[in-house]
């Protein structure tokens, strides 16, 4: 929401500027305000659309997805579109006002058609230089805040670590001795060891692969219906193959935590989760889809709380432009859907 009020708010200032400019600026040094009231009236839209198209359309769609040759393409298209239209208002109606001469030249003179080209692609190269500057500067203060986060963050697991670690090295012990009496209770067992140690160690990777990540959530999974029983169904399929695929440690198991959270913790009847993972081309599509009662507060259903709010601020900064990541809420259900592209 700051965001979108930031942008809105840069827009109005940039273009009222450059109306002011055009308007009365061009006006004093002719002394003809009307005529360049009407003239800024005229070129400030057409470049306001021309800017709109080729910076939030075209650079942020095509050439950031390395669709170069689109966007090329569209920068030709809407240049050739709006500059001729340009020439044509100034031709036929403001050389009326102010410029009577220019009319003896025919519409299609190249030396004009360059010159407006230049004067318009001139705002929008301003225009794109300011834009570029405010989101690099925003980039550089969300590093310093996730430097600033990732120091407390590792500050407080230093001065918690020595429990996991204990309690890691005991479970281990405890195995060993299990295993030989009950070896139903010795795999719980395990799957609770193998889950602290993908929690201690593999988070801290940069990247994990995607089979070490389900791996954990299925060990996740696997102690949740020790505590539901036959009260929770679970569903979890993956439809092709997916080796080789890398994501960051710990991005799924929000969404799943969610699941349990707002749906099975608070359901009184027997609940159901059902995750998918499908590979299709370059995108990782992962769908969670987990049932919920009437009962429960909408609030928390369609936003999900701290966890889904978490995944989405870490998709924005490791994912910018290459991610989608929806939420459904229906009757009785709540959907998750992330794809995130892997050819990166």
């Amino acid at each position: 929401m700051n965001e979108r009020f930031n942008t809105i708010r840069f827009n109005l200032i940039f273009w009222t500027l450059y109306f002011l400019y055009e308007w009365l600026g061009m006006g004093a040094a002719t002394d003809q305000y009307y005529v360049y009231f009407i003239k800024a009236c005229t070129s400030v839209p057409i470049a306001f659309v021309v800017s709109c198209l080729s910076v939030h359309y075209l650079f942020s769609k095509f050439y950031l997805l390395d669709k170069k040759t689109t966007f090329w393409l569209g920068q030709i298209v809407v240049a050739v579109v709006f500059v001729m239209l340009k020439r044509y208002i100034n031709y036929h109606y403001l050389y009326q006002m102010y410029y009577p001469q220019g009319t003896l030249k025919p519409l299609i003179f190249f030396p004009k058609i360059i010159i407006e080209f230049v004067n318009l692609y001139l705002i929008v190269f301003l225009y794109g230089t300011f834009l570029f500057i405010r989101s690099w500067y925003q980039q550089r203060q969300t590093l310093i805040e996730l430097k600033q986060e990732k120091t407390a963050a590792e500050l407080e697991l230093l001065k918690s670590q020595v429990q996991p670690h204990f309690i890691f090295n005991m479970l281990n012990n405890i195995y060993s001795g299990a295993f030989k009496k009950s070896p139903e209770t010795a795999q719980q067992i395990l799957k609770l060891s193998n889950f602290i140690e993908y929690s201690l160690y593999d988070s801290k990777k940069e990247k994990v692969t995607l089979t070490e990540e389900l791996e954990y959530i299925q060990n996740y999974i696997a102690l949740q219906k020790i505590r539901f029983g036959d009260k929770l169904d679970v569903s979890f399929n993956v439809y092709n193959v997916i080796e080789g695929i890398q994501i960051p440690p710990l991005l799924l198991l929000p969404i799943i935590e969610n699941c349990f959270k707002h749906g099975v913790n608070k359901s009184i009847n027997a609940s159901w989760i059902r995750v998918d993972i499908e590979k299709k081309n370059n995108e990782l599509v992962v769908k969670v889809e987990n049932s919920i009662e009437e009962e429960i507060e909408v609030m928390a259903s369609q936003n999900g709380g701290l966890g889904l709010n978490n995944v989405k601020r870490r998709l924005e900064i490791l994912y910018p432009s290459v991610h989608e990541f929806k939420t459904y809420r229906e009757k009785n259900s709540f959907l998750v859907v992330l794809k995130l592209q892997i050819n990166r």
